[in-house]
């Protein structure tokens, strides 16, 4: 309770906030997708700081590897000189997270507005999203058009998480993927709308995800070290032959013709 009174500025600034895109001509369904809009580019400056982060956690991954590894078996002296290495190349860990605990007092500000929505707006109000949502204040699970937005949140929820987790190994990287899948029955008792506007911010990093590989520089990828290859063994010299010593030339003999006296024989 008292953390929903120390929210109570927050949910009264997202319900005025609902009401002024209503007024605008905004289905109240809408108004909830142009708030989560204004949330995100207001916590602009945190995702760049996010993007940062991540970049430069990628680049120095290979030395940070080499720190696991060399303190694998003292824990504490591994944590120390992570931070350490931190604070040396002005890394912030905890950067990556800041645009989702941001956003967590809004998601429950919007939790609490929605949960008496019915008192706020006047009697016959339209609370249907394409005509398929019948109501954004009714639970997700009370409709079966509930169900098709929670595939929706889990695509997309699986969609932000591989464009927001690249610094993260598989094993990782698998598991925050899976994670939506086993909240998925808890998010089905909260308000459609509420399901409505965590789709709506995880399409948003999505789009962000996108943009932010086409215009900012990309980081190489690390060189992970590699085992260092023999060097290729020369081939064996011929060994050197002997001069052969130079053969007699022997001279071909004349062939001796007897030649016969006069009137006489042959000798």
């Amino acid at each position: 309770m008292m953390l929903f009174s120390i929210l109570s500025p927050l949910e009264n600034a997202v319900l005025w906030l609902l009401k002024q895109f209503h007024h605008l001509g905004l289905p109240w369904a809408w108004s909830i997708v142009a708030t989560t809009v204004v949330v995100r580019v207001i916590l602009v400056p945190l995702t760049v700081r996010q993007i940062h982060s991540m970049q430069s956690m990628q680049k120095h991954a290979p030395e940070m590897k080499e720190i696991q590894r060399k303190y694998k078996g003292d824990r504490q002296k591994m944590n120390e000189e992570l931070m350490k290495f931190y604070k040396e190349n002005n890394i912030n860990p905890a950067a990556s997270c800041l645009p989702l605990v941001a956003q967590f007092p809004v998601f429950i500000s919007l939790y609490l507005v929605l949960k008496h929505f019915t008192r706020h707006v006047p009697k016959g109000s339209d609370l249907s999203w394409l005509h398929i949502v019948p109501s954004i204040a009714a639970r997700a699970d009370s409709h079966w058009s509930g169900f098709l937005l929670l595939v929706v949140y889990a695509g997309s929820q699986i969609l932000s998480t591989y464009f927001m987790s690249a610094t993260m190994d598989k094993a990782q990287r698998g598991i925050m993927m899976v994670v939506p899948l086993i909240f998925i029955t808890v998010i089905a008792r909260f308000p459609a709308g509420l399901v409505l506007y965590w789709v709506t911010t995880n399409l948003w990093t999505v789009g962000q995800g996108l943009i932010t590989r086409r215009l900012m520089p990309k980081t190489p990828m690390p060189a992970w070290p590699r085992r260092a290859q023999a060097p290729a063994k020369k081939p064996d010299p011929e060994p050197v032959k002997a001069p052969q010593p130079a053969k007699a030339v022997v001279a071909p003999q004349q062939r001796r013709v007897k030649r016969r006296k006069k009137g006489g024989s042959r000798r």
